[in-house]
């Protein structure tokens, strides 16, 4: 069940399955400016193309004769694809975003979000920080924090068991000398996250789920599940906005809930087994329910009993995230996401 999650599949190895777009001919072009009616200004448009098993994102710019070209191929996904996807590419041991990424909302190829429109940029490097929530390991090879040189053999993607339960390879060794008899009981060695204190247990998911944090104090891939997490990464005392952001301020936007504050056992798993898919947001409302009665609402009034089908919508409603945006000729686009402070919205 684990491996059909959004964490697991955060990302993935480029591949016919793991690539959401379109690669079929027609479908396959995201255009920026038309070469056929670009006029004295060169046209620009980006085709996805298969090539030898493998896929490309190719930029090409100028007018019909005269065009010029940049190609690399997709070697990493990133992104579930629940909102969409954006994609990397190695140049020996770098690697760089493209500038094409997928929406899933609009079925569609747009301009990676952050990208200038009109541009054909490969260049972008992608830092270990971000690796570190899209991705279980990836060895660096430079103390730098914004270095994007790496050992890419060392790349485990997806979200795995150990991000959450820690390091596995000394309890392995520790069990498998238990068993051959060459040892006493092996000692677990590993973090159960329910067993934590509430402020450890959501440190786990804050490491990803607490928006643009501050000053990095320890290198990617260091924190380990159990200890506190402002050991290596400050807050940012700036994101105080109550707006989803894509990139995760979920814990903060909860801790600021009258109901996080009010609950000492409420924490990010009473809602969310990370080990499943998430189910539909109506579903949630039997949490709500543990504590609220459906008549304490203030549409109760209107709607009777009906109330109590769906508090999530109304008290932790979608909203569009001004934190990615994607310029993409001329129109822009803003990934939906659901809000996570808890509260009356008017």
């Amino acid at each position: 069940a684990y491996a059909q999650t959004a964490h697991y599949l955060t990302s993935q190895l480029a591949g016919k399955k793991s690539i959401l777009g379109s690669f079929k001919q027609g479908t396959n072009e995201l255009i920026i400016v038309d070469p056929k009616t670009a006029g004295e200004n060169p046209g620009l448009y980006f085709e996805m193309e298969v090539r030898d098993d493998s896929f490309y994102e190719t930029a090409r710019i100028g007018w019909p004769g005269q065009f010029q070209e940049r190609s690399a191929r997709i070697d990493v996904v990133i992104g579930s694809g629940v909102r969409g996807q954006s994609y990397l590419t190695w140049r020996g041991d770098r690697l760089y975003e493209l500038p094409v990424s997928y929406w899933s909302e609009g079925h569609k190829w747009i301009n990676s979000p952050g990208y200038r429109n009109g541009t054909a940029d490969f260049s972008r490097p992608v830092v270990p920080r971000c690796m570190e929530c899209h991705s279980a390991y990836l060895a660096q090879r430079s103390p730098d924090p914004v270095s994007n040189v790496y050992d890419r053999d060392s790349l485990v993607v997806g979200i795995v068991c150990e991000t959450c339960h820690g390091p596995g390879k000394q309890h392995v060794q520790l069990e498998t000398m238990a068993r051959s008899g060459a040892g006493g009981p092996g000692a677990s060695n590993i973090v159960n996250p329910a067993k934590l204190s509430r402020d450890r247990e959501v440190d786990v998911c804050a490491l990803c789920h607490n928006g643009i944090r501050g000053e990095q104090l320890a290198p990617a891939f260091s924190f380990a599940p159990g200890e506190q997490l402002s050991k290596y990464l400050l807050p940012d005392s700036s994101d105080s906005t109550g707006t989803p952001n894509v990139h995760g301020n979920q814990v903060g936007l909860l801790e600021k809930s009258q109901c996080y504050l009010d609950s000492p056992d409420l924490r990010c798993s009473t809602c969310h087994d990370v080990h499943a898919q998430e189910k539909p947001a109506a579903v949630y409302s039997t949490y709500c329910l543990g504590c609220h009665s459906a008549s304490s609402c203030g549409m109760y009034k209107t709607m009777g009993s009906k109330v109590a089908d769906n508090c999530i919508d109304c008290h932790m409603p979608i909203q569009q995230t001004s934190a990615v945006v994607s310029d993409t000729a001329g129109e822009l686009i803003r990934p939906r996401m659901r809000n996570h402070w808890i509260r009356v919205y008017r």
